[in-house]
């Protein structure tokens, strides 16, 4: 399972004009769903999605967690983050988890997030969605399960 994710003041989520999801400060995750993937990468990835300190703490340092500040959590599902794109001019998605499969796994990170952190917001899986976020740094990083 890959993630990846942006510390934010706000973002929010639209399908069809209709806003889905939205938080205010906190961490965006794009997460894509890889073949092998299971109970294990999704507990493992919602450990680091909590855990991973990204906020400042009283003297600026990046030393504070999503737990710590209890801001809010908006998955999206976004297979393209597992593209093979080392060659040629075209990705390739052999390494993306076929759909069912990504829709299973996917879904499995979003109970147990809900189960685990207040303000857990999400996109609709296989739509057209279009994000809005304001970075809050910029701060980005890519979280790996694998």
């Amino acid at each position: 399972m890959i993630a990846l994710i942006q510390r934010v003041l706000s973002a929010r989520v639209d399908v069809d004009e209709e806003t889905v999801g939205a938080i205010g400060p906190g961490l965006l995750a794009l997460v894509a769903v890889q073949p092998d993937d299971g109970e294990a990468q999704a507990k493992r990835m919602l450990e680091r999605l909590l855990g991973y300190r990204v906020f400042a703490d009283d003297h600026g340092k990046m030393n504070r967690s999503l737990t710590d500040t209890g801001g809010g959590l908006l998955l999206v599902s976004q297979f393209t983050l597992a593209a093979d794109t080392r060659s040629g001019m075209r990705p390739s998605f052999t390494s993306a988890a076929p759909p069912e499969h990504g829709r299973r796994w996917f879904e499995r990170l979003l109970e147990l997030a809900r189960a685990s952190h207040p303000g857990v917001e999400t996109g609709r899986f296989g739509a057209h969605m279009k994000i809005q976020l304001v970075n809050d740094g910029p701060v980005t990083f890519w979280l790996d399960t694998g």
